[in-house]
């Protein structure tokens, strides 16, 4: 199989996978399935990308990777993937949990790894990140730039998932200043809502009007939209996922890192060898965080850098608890 294969339609994709996988007698090796919104999407596909581009290029290996066009292909794309002999197969998303839950027991010698959701068997690797506490950070920095006293969230698909990046960072805001407002508002109820960047924008200018002048997206590709729109009305942004402070240098505040790319990185590392079981990547391990660099020097001021790492420090004490709306089912400081 040639190296970093794009596959441009699932079904002939998987299928020519299993058919190279079989033919070459290769040994096993790893594969990636994206989640709807491609894996070029500037937020969470692309970091997990880049984490098995990062291990390819270290390594000299190569994978099998695949886009899906709709959720009806995800049994198919695991199944063919396991039948090829693709070991570990690793997932970049939530939506994969049912499929999976179907194809795991009847490949007991794949390992499989799923990120952001949690499936129980005995070859599986469920990977959980902490977006609670990585959006607190950023909350706390959204607070401590704005000059009106409100700030703004856009997130993609109205799940728990992401109402817990919008509560964390609402409760970062509300440290800074109990006083500020929190605008949320989500983008829709479907996958669709990962690929809107019009509609992105459209909430963006919404928020403005409101009075907001920092806005954080936490929607996949639809926060293209929001960085762009922000940009252009002379507001602040924040990413998410990956690092996004350089596509609008000096206007987007800072990004909230989850370090999806890490634990694509990991798991093809440890190949077969890849251990089941839950695992939470949080700020204590490096698995969220914010991102500082040349393109957001100039907004971060040191007092402001001091009083994000003193509560990150206390948030990996414990000393400060950050709720996470997963666990709760609620929010403490934001009305959804």
């Amino acid at each position: 199989m040639t190296l970093m294969q794009k596959f441009l339609g699932a079904t002939a994709a998987i299928a020519l996978s299993a058919g190279a996988a079989v033919a070459d007698g290769h040994a096993a090796e790893p594969a990636i399935i994206f989640d709807l919104g491609g894996k070029f999407d500037k937020s969470f596909n692309e970091s997990a990308f880049n984490g098995a581009q990062r291990w390819a290029e270290e390594t000299g290996g190569t994978f099998a990777e695949v886009e899906l066009q709709s959720d009806a292909q995800r049994e198919q794309a695991l199944r063919r993937f396991a039948e090829s002999g693709a070991n570990p197969i690793v997932m970049a998303g939530f939506a994969f949990a049912t499929a999976l839950g179907e194809v795991a027991g009847d490949y007991p010698d794949t390992k499989f790894q799923i990120i952001d959701m949690v499936v129980d068997a005995p070859n599986v690797r469920s990977i959980v990140f902490a977006e609670e506490q990585g959006s607190y950070l950023v909350g706390m920095l959204a607070a401590m730039a704005s000059e009106t006293d409100t700030v703004g969230f856009i997130g993609g698909m109205d799940i728990p998932l992401i109402r817990n990046f919008a509560c964390g960072y609402a409760q970062g805001v509300a440290a800074v200043n109990p006083d500020a407002t929190v605008i949320a508002n989500m983008t829709g109820t479907t996958p669709a809502a990962w690929n809107d960047p019009v509609k992105g924008s459209e909430l963006t200018l919404a928020q403005i009007s409101q009075g907001a002048d920092v806005v954080y997206a936490a929607a996949g590709g639809t926060g293209v939209g929001v960085l762009q729109t922000a940009a252009d009305e002379d507001i602040l942004s924040i990413g998410v996922d990956s690092n996004h402070n350089y596509l609008h240098p000096g206007e987007v505040l800072t990004s909230m890192l989850k370090r999806v790319d890490n634990a694509v990185y990991d798991a093809f590392t440890a190949g077969t060898d890849l251990e089941p079981g839950f695992n939470v990547m949080d700020l204590s391990n490096g698995g969220v965080g914010f991102a500082l660099d040349e393109n957001n020097a100039d907004l971060i001021s040191a007092e402001m850098k001091a009083a994000v790492e003193e509560a990150s420090a206390k948030i990996v004490s414990g000393e400060i608890s950050v709720v996470n709306y997963n666990q709760a089912e609620s929010c403490p400081v934001l009305d959804f």
